[in-house]
Order: structure tokens, then sequence, then C-alpha cells
């Protein structure tokens, strides 16, 4: 039976299989990848607790079972990457946001600081609304979680930029809120100088961490 979980475990692989895109980039197929982790982890679990003693049954419900949910919150995700490109296109051709896939079930934004605050304030600039408003529309639809993260530069003593950072976070998050996002599917924190992306050392380094960052995972429904 060893021979049919390696064969279950290459066609499962088979689907993760690459593609080149159009601009010679590799497209991920993002829901196949998390179908595959949900049937290895389904069929691990599932051969453990067969209730019958049938491990090898218990394998293959589990990699069935698990593949489906695996494969549901990369859909759901994927579905929502592509809500949130088109709603901030015009904000992604300005280089005011930046949308990755980090993993199959984790969607970043980061927003440039330029366009969210101004320099030491912790008021969301009124030019930042519409973008906002974007984003709660692409969260009020999709059931997910977004964690808010504040980040700055390190300009400034380090209490300073940790307690700035918070109260960005916190007023992102109280937008979003505002503009109808369930409050508890929001959390807000904030990190200071401690994540920089680039060298302090430099103007450009400084401004490419000043920044805020939301984080988006799925909810409870897609679980």
């Amino acid at each position: 039976m060893n021979k049919f979980y390696a064969a279950l475990f290459c066609a499962m692989l088979a689907g993760c299989a690459t593609q080149q895109g159009a601009d010679g980039q590799t497209d991920r197929n993002n829901t196949a990848i998390a179908a595959v982790v949900g049937a290895v982890a389904g069929a691990v679990i599932g051969g453990q607790l067969d209730d019958d003693g049938n491990r090898d049954r218990g394998v293959i419900t589990g990699a069935v079972v698990g593949a489906a949910a695996g494969a549901g919150i990369g859909a759901h995700m994927d579905r929502q990457e592509e809500a949130f490109r088109d709603a901030l296109a015009a904000e992604q051709r300005r280089s005011e946001v930046e949308i990755q896939r980090v993993r199959d079930d984790l969607l970043k934004l980061t927003f440039d600081n330029e366009v969210t605050f101004d320099v030491n304030e912790s008021a969301v600039k009124p030019s930042f609304f519409d973008s906002l408003a974007k984003v709660s529309e692409v969260l009020e639809k999709y059931d997910s979680r977004a964690r808010v993260i504040g980040h700055t530069d390190s300009t400034g003593s380090e209490s300073y930029n940790q307690s700035l950072s918070e109260r960005r976070a916190l007023a992102v998050k109280d937008y979003l809120v505002r503009s109808g996002v369930a409050e508890y599917r929001l959390t807000a924190e904030g990190r200071g100088e401690l994540e920089p992306r680039e060298s302090n050392a430099t103007a450009a380094g400084r401004a490419l961490n000043r920044r805020v960052e939301l984080l988006v995972t799925p909810g409870d429904s897609v679980r």
C-alpha cells in the first residue's frame, strides 16, 4: 500500500505544476497548491483517525476531504485577490499600494505612507479615504479577517515610533469599521521600526519603511 500512497501524493503534486504566463513569469495555481496541502494533511489525519481501524480507507477519505477544503480556501482567496486588484487598479498604477499573495491563505496589501498619513501624524489623510472605502467593500463581500499593521522608519526614538505605528494602525482599522466592516473581523497592531523593508540609511529606504499593511486571511466560514 506504500506504493498507493506514493502514487496518490505524486498525482496531487501534478496539480501544482507551474505554468509560464505571457509575461514570462511563473504563474502558480494557488487553488491547486491549497488542494494538495489540504489533501496531504487530510490523508495524514485520516490515516490516524479512521474509526474502524481501516487506515487505508481513512487516508483516502482524509485526502478527499482535505483536498476539497484546501481548494475551497484557495479559490476563495483567488477571487478576493482579483477583487482587490480590480478595485485598487488606479492605486497600483500610481504605486500607492502593493498587493502580494504571500501564501495560498494570505494576502498582503502594503500602502505607501506618503498617501496615508502626514509626517508624525496618526489621522488618516482625506486623500486615502477613497482607497480605504474600496478595501472595505472587498472585505465586506468576502468572509475574511484582516490584521492592520503600522510600520515606521528609524527616525526618532524607538518608543515614539512604536506608539506612532500603533496609532496609525488603529486609525486605519477604525476607518474600515466606520465604512461597514464588522469590528470583530479586524485587529490593529504596531511594529514601530522593528521590521524595515530596506535600510534606514537612505531617504528612499526610510520612505519604503513607513507603511501600513493589511494581512488578509479567510474567515471562519471558509475554513
